[in-house]
């Protein structure tokens, strides 16, 4: 989970590849309506987000009997996690955060993406950080992939075993 250019899709292929699960782009359960809006420059509002969740959640879910899978998403509210949390209990959150400037120019400098940097702005707005309640772990995303992946491996390593 993170504002759109923490990295969510690259990150999320490398934690999937390194835990030997299978990978979802978030961007892909988004109806076309959903896509033509942000790349109009509009913010999604939570009517547009719902369904958008909810497919997620159920991807989750199916995975849940099978280790689990890794899905790049933004969650950028309680209420939204909370929603998936809802579909798949058991969701662990990997929460990508860094500076306004540093993200700002990755997304400038990436290229293909329907997401357009003016929006970067309103995800930050947007953003309400994990609650102590949830279960995940913030990694910062200074550095190269890889050492972005390691952290976040390592902090998934110390969290608790869950409880069933």
């Amino acid at each position: 989970m993170g504002v759109a250019g923490t990295g969510k899709t690259t990150v999320g292929r490398l934690l999937a590849d390194a835990l030997g699960l299978p990978y979802a782009e978030g961007d892909a359960f988004h109806p076309a309506a959903n896509v033509a809006k942000m790349s109009a420059g509009t913010p999604l509002d939570d009517a547009d987000r719902w369904p958008w969740l909810d497919a997620i959640g159920a991807w989750v879910r199916d995975r849940a009997g099978r280790r689990g899978g890794v899905v790049a998403a933004s969650s950028l509210k309680y209420a939204y996690r909370d929603r998936l949390r809802a579909c798949a209990p058991g969701v662990v959150f990997v929460h990508l955060t860094g500076g306004r400037a540093l993200i700002g120019e990755r997304m400038a400098a990436r290229t293909g993406h329907f997401m357009p940097p003016a929006l970067l702005d309103s995800q930050f707005a947007t953003l309400e950080p994990l609650r102590p309640d949830e279960a995940g772990v913030v990694v910062d995303v200074s550095g190269t992939p890889e050492e972005i992946t390691e952290r976040a491996l390592a902090a998934l390593r110390r969290l608790p075993a869950p409880q069933n």
